[in-house]
């Protein structure tokens, strides 16, 4: 059975102290800051970055929020293509309107959706009812445990009660529009994609999802598609031209998106 879509490229903008960088996710900690490993720190501005994809006409992008520090480069990232790219990190029902007003095409929630690392169907149902589902993305960025893949909250530090299924899905996708799930512990390490999955995403997907997490060839793109049936999108990192990396060409993925949306 062919495809029912082609995967595409979906890209990224990573702030983290108020600049574009790349970051080995399973490094991320407050109690040990000091083991945090950076690949990349961009001289470019997050609105450089931003003009960029509005250039290249690369949608359904994501600018993330890695800790405090970084409202205003996430608006200047936001006010470069108003209505062009996604935003999470520290989203809440207090805030969720203004980031909207501020330019983002969709809200991107995880932690608030946990109050004490368990799942909350409560402040799911309150901020989709506040933002409209078809503007609500569920982060479902994970780590794995055995065969399982269980969600990870607070920069991927602290381990929630929700285990990836067909069953979490589905009941998931009533609420929003769109998944992201970065694979925590491969984040940033250019080693290659957590194929299972991508794979199991692809079996279990009813709304889109972007995966982020270990591509490292173009031909990762590929992969996705024939893994998930054209269901799951793919964002590139630290092996991106862009952000100092020499594995992925940018204009290689602009071509391949060109090509798989008969842009061309």
């Amino acid at each position: 059975m062919p495809p029912i879509r082609h995967s595409v490229f979906r890209p990224c903008i990573d702030l983290h102290d108020g600049q574009v960088k790349q970051i080995i996710g399973g490094t991320l900690s407050d109690t040990a800051p000091e083991n945090l490993r950076t690949n990349f720190v961009a001289s470019d501005s997050p609105g450089d970055f931003s003009r960029l994809y509005k250039k290249h006409n690369l949608g359904g992008g994501h600018v993330i929020k890695l800790g405090p520090g970084n409202d205003a480069a996430a608006r200047e990232a936001l006010g470069a293509w108003s209505g062009g790219l996604q935003i999470g990190g520290g989203i809440n029902d207090e805030n969720a309107m203004q980031w909207l007003d501020a330019g983002a095409s969709k809200v991107i929630v995880t932690s608030y959706l946990f109050p004490n690392a368990r799942f909350s169907l409560e402040r799911l149902r309150k901020i989709s009812s506040l933002v409209g589902k078809d503007k609500l993305v569920v982060d479902l960025s994970c780590r794995r445990r055995g065969e399982r893949w269980v969600v990870a909250m607070n920069r991927w530090q602290d381990m929630t009660d929700m285990e990836i299924s067909q069953d979490t899905l589905n009941l998931l996708s009533e609420y929003c529009s769109e998944f992201l799930v970065h694979a925590a512990d491969v984040e940033g390490l250019c080693q290659g994609i957590d194929r299972d999955l991508v794979e199991n995403l692809g079996k279990w997907a009813q709304i889109p999802i972007t995966y982020a997490g270990g591509a490292n060839d173009i031909d990762d793109l590929d992969l996705v598609e024939r893994l998930s049936e054209g269901r799951v999108d793919l964002t590139y990192g630290s092996s991106l031209d862009i952000f100092g990396g020499t594995l992925v060409k940018f204009q290689s993925l602009v071509d391949r998106n060109m090509k798989a949306l008969d842009l061309d």
